[in-house]
C-alpha cells in the first residue's frame, strides 16, 4: 500500500511543472521570427539570461492577447520597427506594460515615431542594449514589487479569535515563514543541491547555477542578496506570490543573510545609538496607495528584506523613475529608535563595505521588518508622489503582540509542518496539500509521513473528496500499524477519521465498523472517567 500511496503522490502535484520565479515576462513581437534559426536562439538565450519567461508571437493580435493573459507583474516588450507602429498604440496605456523596445535594423525610420510613446526606451539593432537596459527595469520592478501586508489596529476589540482574523493571510505567512527559516539548520550543501534540483525544473540556465555556486563560496550573503544573479528576483517572486516550494528551496538563503545582519548589528552598534532617519523610494499602484491611506495609525510590515538609505537623494532616485513612466510614486521616511525595539527580530546593518552596489549608503532591514504608519500625504506640487511617515516597531509591540497570541497558539509544533497547518487553517486547501505533498519530498521518516498522509486525508475529506481520503488514511494506517500496537490510540483516531469519511460518503454499515474499531481501543487504553 505505501508504495501505491508514492504513486498517488507522484502522479499529482509531486511531479515538477514550471513556476513563474520572476514578477516580470517577455514579449518579442515579429512576424519574421523562427525559433529555429540559429541566430534567434542566440537572441532568445541573451534575453532569458535576463527574463526567464519570453514569449514569442509572430502577430499584434497574439501579442495584445498574450498582454491582456497577464495576470499580475509586469510586462516588456520588444517589437520589429513595422509591427511596432500598430501594437504599440494599443498596448501603450496597458497597467502590466512597464517598457517597449523597438528592435529593427532601420533604425532611423523610425526614431522619430517612437519619440511619442514614453514607455518605448530606443529603437536598437543589436540585442545586447536592450538586455542591458532590461537589467535595470527588472531591477526597479523587483524594487518595487516587494511585498507588504497592511494591518488596522483596533484597541479594544472583543477577543483573540478576532484579533487574529485582523491578520492579512499574507501577513500570518510571513511571520511563520522567518520563523521556520531560523530554527531549522540544514546543512548548505545539501540545501543548495536541493535549491539548484529546483532551478533546474524552472529552467534555470547551467551557468548562471555556476555562477552563483561560484559566488556563494567567496562572498557574504549580503553580497549575494544584491548582486545580479537570479535569487534577489526568484526569493522576491516566491514572497509576493507565496510560492510555498520555492519559499523552502530558499530558506537556508534567509537564515544565512538574516545572521550576518545580525553579526553586522553587532558589530556596528555604536553606529546605531541614536535615533535616525532613512528613505526609500518605490513606484506604486492605486491600490498601494489606498491600502497606505486607509492603514494610517496601524501597522505595515515589509515581508522581504527591507532596502533602504541614509540618503534622501538615492531613494528619490527611485520616485524619479517611476514618475518618468508616469506611474504613481512613494516616498517612504522610516524614523529607526534603537531603544524602542529588539534587535534579535528586526536586525539591521550598514552593508556598503559589503554589498554588490557599494554607493547607495544602504542599511539593509532582515524580512518582516515592522513599522507604524504615522502620517500619508499627497506631496506639495505633484499629486502622482505620495510621502508616507513610518517609524520602527517590532514584534514585541504592544498591538502586534496582541494580534498573533491566537495565531501562534493555534499554529504550534515546529518546522514546515506548520506552514502547512495555518494554510489548512485559513482554509486555503489548494495550497496545503501542495504543501503537504513537498513535504513528502523533505521528510523521510515513517512518522513524518504518516503524518503527512493523515493530514491530506484530513483535507480530502474537508473538499468533499471521500474516496481519496480513505487512500490517504489507508497509507497512514499502514505505516502505523508496522510500528504500534494494534491497541494504540493512534490507531484509535485514524479508525475514527474512518468512520467520519464513511459516514459523509453515506456509508453507514462502513462507518459503523471503524467507529467500533476505534471505541474498543478508547475502552480498552483509557481511564472509565475519561472525557473521550
Amino acid at each position: 500500500m505505501a508504495s501505491n500511496m508514492s504513486e498517488i503522490l507522484s502522479s499529482n502535484a509531486m511531479r515538477p511543472r514550471r513556476r513563474k520565479v520572476q514578477n516580470y515576462l517577455l514579449i518579442w513581437v515579429d512576424e519574421n521570427i523562427d525559433v529555429k534559426n540559429e541566430d534567434c536562439q542566440n537572441t532568445l538565450a541573451h534575453l532569458r539570461n535576463v527574463v526567464k519567461e519570453v514569449n514569442v508571437c509572430a502577430t499584434s493580435e497574439e501579442c495584445i492577447e498574450a498582454l491582456i493573459d497577464v495576470d499580475g507583474g509586469k510586462a516588456f516588450v520588444i517589437s520589429s520597427g513595422a509591427l511596432g507602429q500598430n501594437v504599440v498604440p494599443v498596448i501603450h496605456d496597458m497597467a502590466c506594460v512597464d517598457a517597449i523596445y523597438v528592435f529593427c535594423s532601420k533604425k532611423a525610420r523610425h526614431e522619430v515615431w517612437t519619440k511619442k510613446w514614453f514607455k518605448i526606451r530606443g529603437v536598437f539593432t543589436t540585442i545586447k542594449p536592450i538586455c542591458e537596459s532590461l537589467k535595470k527595469v527588472t531591477r526597479e520592478c523587483d524594487h518595487n514589487s516587494i511585498p507588504m501586508s497592511f494591518i488596522s489596529v483596533q484597541k479594544g476589540s472583543a477577543s483573540d479569535e478576532n484579533n487574529s482574523k485582523q491578520l492579512p493571510a499574507v501577513y500570518m505567512y510571513s511571520v511563520l515563514y522567518k520563523e521556520i527559516a531560523l530554527e531549522i539548520d540544514d546543512d548548505d550543501t545539501k540545501s543548495i543541491n536541493n535549491l539548484f534540483k529546483y532551478c533546474r525544473e524552472q529552467g534555470i540556465a547551467e551557468n548562471e547555477l555556476k555562477e552563483f555556486q561560484r559566488e556563494y563560496q567567496n562572498n557574504s550573503a549580503v553580497y549575494i542578496y544584491t548582486c545580479e544573479l537570479f535569487f534577489y528576483t526568484m526569493l522576491n517572486c516566491a514572497l509576493w506570490t507565496l510560492d510555498t516550494k520555492a519559499m523552502t528551496k530558499m530558506a537556508f538563503f534567509v537564515r544565512n543573510l538574516h545572521r550576518q545582519l545580525e553579526q553586522l548589528h553587532k558589530d556596528q552598534i555604536n553606529e546605531f545609538k541614536n535615533t535616525f532617519i532613512v528613505y526609500r523610494g518605490q513606484g506604486a499602484t492605486e491600490e498601494r496607495i489606498q491600502q497606505l491611506i486607509n492603514t494610517k495609525g496601524g501597522l505595515l510590515s515589509f515581508n522581504n528584506f527591507l532596502s533602504t538609505s541614509e540618503k534622501q537623494q538615492v531613494a528619490m532616485g527611485f520616485v524619479d523613475r517611476a514618475l518618468g513612466k508616469n506611474n504613481l510614486a512613494v516616498l517612504f521616511t522610516m524614523v529607526i529608535d534603537p531603544s524602542k525595539v529588539s534587535t534579535s527580530n528586526t536586525p539591521y546593518a550598514t552593508i556598503d563595505g559589503l554589498s554588490a552596489i557599494p554607493s547607495e549608503k544602504e542599511i539593509l532591514f532582515s524580512m518582516h521588518t515592522v513599522f507604524n504608519i504615522i502620517d500619508v500625504k499627497q506631496a506639495t506640487g505633484n499629486n502622482r508622489l505620495w510621502e508616507v511617515q513610518l517609524t520602527l516597531t517590532d514584534d514585541n509591540d504592544p498591538q502586534l503582540a496582541e494580534l498573533t497570541k491566537s495565531m501562534r497558539e493555534d499554529i504550534d509544533g515546529t518546522g514546515w509542518p506548520r506552514m502547512a497547518k495555518l494554510m489548512y487553517t485559513l482554509g486555503d486547501f489548494g495550497q496545503a496539500e501542495e504543501f503537504y505533498k513537498e513535504l513528502f519530498e523533505i521528510l523521510s521518516s515513517d512518522s513524518d509521513r504518516a503524518f503527512i498522509y493523515h493530514k491530506l486525508g484530513n483535507l480530502k475529506d474537508q473538499q468533499g473528496e471521500y474516496q481519496e481520503a480513505v487512500k490517504y488514511y489507508e497509507g497512514s494506517l499502514e505505516i502505523k500499524r508496522k510500528t504500534l500496537p494494534e491497541d494504540h490510540t493512534q490507531l484509535a483516531a485514524i479508525y475514527q477519521q474512518f468512520g467520519l469519511t464513511y459516514d459523509h460518503m453515506g456509508d453507514y454499515s462502513k462507518a459503523l465498523e471503524y467507529y467500533k474499531k476505534s471505541l474498543k481501543i478508547l475502552e480498552k487504553t483509557l481511564p472509565p472517567n475519561h472525557s473521550s
